[in-house]
């Protein structure tokens, strides 16, 4: 075994595999840069490194860097996480020339895996079943068109070297492929720098299976089946093991399928078969394809973990230092259900917007476990993935797990930004959802009821105006006086929603509040606040943002009355961006007329391209901004002014 390992990564990744190394007795080396200089898995290794700037391209993706520290610090193998350089053939070579073990499969089989056209005809070599399409070299417009004239639409355009759901277009008619070919290749250019697309078949009520394999260079065993077709925009959100309504026969083809596809390449270490699933008619063994192979351990593996009892990442120590599979297929078995949930620092009702913010405030329940590479008082920066951590629980059966994973998500609590965390928990209680009726395009159906704001509880708006006016404790100092009780107002906004609320003090006990035409009492019992029977949910402060934790926790701002006439209405005709992050390309110019939805920028931010839209009808009166511009969040980048008549 290892005495000391690097961990080419950051954030939840390498404070995974730092806590199973420190486990096992290996050291660990932290590599770290700018924007990292404080983080989690920084203060969580035995040794921390700095290796550049805050851009991935200056810093996580410098393999010549990271292996002189590995060199320099006496490491003798490099774990990569996921992301950054795990799956880059060329950083394997490196490693190895360089005397140090890569936790990880061989280059060999990285290459062969690395671009989905050549994955599939390997796998079809290898008895693997891959989805009808063209999968060939031909880039030529007019070509692929005419193929995916013969494979039927609607058809699926994915980029070769792509993942994520970056460089991936649904073309459901012939018109509409030239626009979206167009759309995919400049996006698998910016990803990947790759522009070659291949295309496939559509699959109407498609889900995502996936099998987890590992393999020792030789042989390979699989771990069952993940269940990852919750997703949005071809990112997973909520992942689950095993699949719902999987049958035996159904997980024997699909684990054989998977070995295989492992052992025709060699496979070492932790990977993951992907297949596309038809889900009209139940699961069958000949209703599963391949998508592709991920070599490299997978965000969604602690699911797996809990359901065999298998750490992964103990399991790639141990086969990179030499031992050979540390079970066999039939010593490994499947116990309950498990779920994962992914919580992102994101603007939901802004179309998911990835955000930022310091977390002022960060709690996870006992319950459950908690993945996570950040803490109370991290910053959420732009330069990364805005994930603050995996939400995960294990229950005896599909319906106890998911009432856990429920409770978990209802009892964390994250203060400093905007999160999916009631999105979260609205696709844990979906009703579809709970009876295991899950396909890819579930979230995108009900879109609308998931994302709904349903009117405020008054507990939350008496418990966040308590908290702004400091009358959240009761004591002599809460505003009473022996002479009359004292009156107080708070200006709140919630979204769109905005109030003005008065409470008079009744005493230290006691409080009446007044929301608009309503009264309503609050009574301290000596330890905590009640209204209506219910106790006030907690709130935390930061900066004039209170965020209340209950059921679906709300954020609301208290409005200063020196700035409430700065702040009334919204300036549509300044487009700015949303958040730092660099113009990719700028379609606005000068005196054009545009059209409400047009989009006038791209905007480069958190590993996505984010469209910048004109809010109104009008005329682009100055461009403020040129493509390859650095920008802040807030910076102008298009001026709009009206039209003439």
């Amino acid at each position: 075994m290892f005495d000391k390992i690097l961990i080419a990564n950051r954030g939840e990744i390498a404070c995974r595999v730092m806590e199973t190394a420190r486990a096992m007795g290996v050291r660990t080396v932290a590599v770290y840069s700018d924007a990292d200089a404080t983080a989690k898995h920084v203060q969580m290794a035995d040794e921390a490194v700095h290796i550049g700037g805050s851009a991935p391209a200056d810093s996580y993706l410098k393999g010549d860097v990271i292996i002189r520290v590995a060199q320099e610090s006496g490491a003798q193998a490099i774990h990569p996480g996921y992301g950054f350089l795990s799956e880059n053939p060329g950083f394997v070579d490196a490693v190895e020339a360089a005397g140090l073990s890569f936790i990880g499969p061989s280059a060999d089989a990285i290459r062969k895996m690395g671009l989905k056209d050549a994955a599939k005809a390997l796998m079809e070599k290898a008895g693997v079943p891959v989805v009808p399409g063209y999968h060939g070299s031909n880039q030529d417009p007019e070509f692929l068109a005419g193929e995916a004239e013969k494979i039927g639409y609607p058809v699926l355009i994915k980029a070769v070297a792509g993942g994520g759901g970056k460089g991936m277009r649904l073309v459901e008619a012939p018109a509409e492929f030239s626009d979206a070919l167009k759309s995919a290749q400049g996006e698998a250019t910016t990803a990947f720098g790759n522009p070659d697309v291949l295309i496939e078949k559509y699959i109407q009520q498609p889900r995502h299976i996936e099998v987890q394999v590992f393999g020792d260079g030789t042989h390979a065993v699989h771990l069952f089946e993940r269940d990852c077709s919750l997703q949005r925009r071809h990112q997973k959100v909520i992942e689950e093991a095993p699949a719902p309504g999987m049958t035996e026969e159904m997980r024997e083809a699909m684990g054989e399928a998977g070995v295989r596809a492992a052992e025709a390449i060699g496979y070492k270490g932790a990977g993951t078969v992907e297949f596309i699933v038809d889900g009209s008619d139940g699961l069958r063994p000949d209703g599963f394809w391949f998508m592709e192979m991920n070599t490299r351990l997978q965000v969604e593996h602690p699911v797996t973990e809990l359901i065999t009892g298998v750490d992964l990442v103990e399991w790639q120590l141990r086969v990179a230092s030499g031992e050979s599979l540390p079970a066999q297929q039939d010593d490994l078995t499947i116990t309950g259900h498990a779920f994962e949930a992914r919580l992102y620092a994101e603007d939901v009702p802004k179309g998911f917007l990835p955000a930022t913010g310091t977390l002022t405030h960060l709690s996870f329940p006992a319950e459950c476990r908690a993945d996570s590479g950040v803490r109370a008082g991290d910053t959420i920066s732009p330069w990364y993935d805005p994930m603050i951590s995996k939400v995960i629980v294990h229950g005896a059966t599909r319906s106890v797990a998911l009432s856990k994973l429920r409770r978990a998500l209802e009892q964390t609590e994250v203060a400093g930004t905007v999160t999916n965390l009631a999105f979260l928990g609205a696709l844990a209680s979906h009703q579809g959802f709970g009876r295991g009726e899950v396909d890819t395009g579930l979230i995108a159906r009900d879109l609308e009821a998931l994302t709904a704001v349903g009117d405020m509880p008054v507990a939350h708006w008496i418990a966040a105006a308590q908290r702004a006016l400091c009358l959240h404790k009761s004591g002599g100092d809460s505003g009473f006086t022996l002479w009359a009780p004292l009156h107080r107002a708070v200006q709140l906004t919630h979204g769109e929603e905005s109030l003005e609320i008065t409470v008079e003090v009744l005493g230290p006990q006691a409080q009446r509040w007044q929301l608009d035409d309503s009264s309503h009492e609050v009574t301290f019992d000596g330890t905590c606040w009640w209204h209506d029977g219910h106790p006030l949910p907690n709130v935390a402060e930061a900066d004039g943002r209170l965020t209340v934790f209950a059921r679906i926790s709300s954020i609301f701002d208290c409005i200063d009355p020196l700035d409430r006439a700065g702040t009334a209405g919204g300036d549509t005709n300044v487009i700015e961006a949303p958040m730092p992050g660099l113009v990719k390309a700028v379609f606005a110019e000068a005196g054009a007329e545009v059209k409400e939805g047009d989009r006038l920028a791209i905007l480069e931010a958190m590993k996505m391209e984010h469209s910048l839209l004109a809010a109104r009808d009008g005329v682009v009166a100055e461009v403020l901004a040129s493509a390859g511009d650095q920008v802040e969040a807030g910076a102008a980048l298009v001026r709009l002014e009206e039209a003439d008549s």
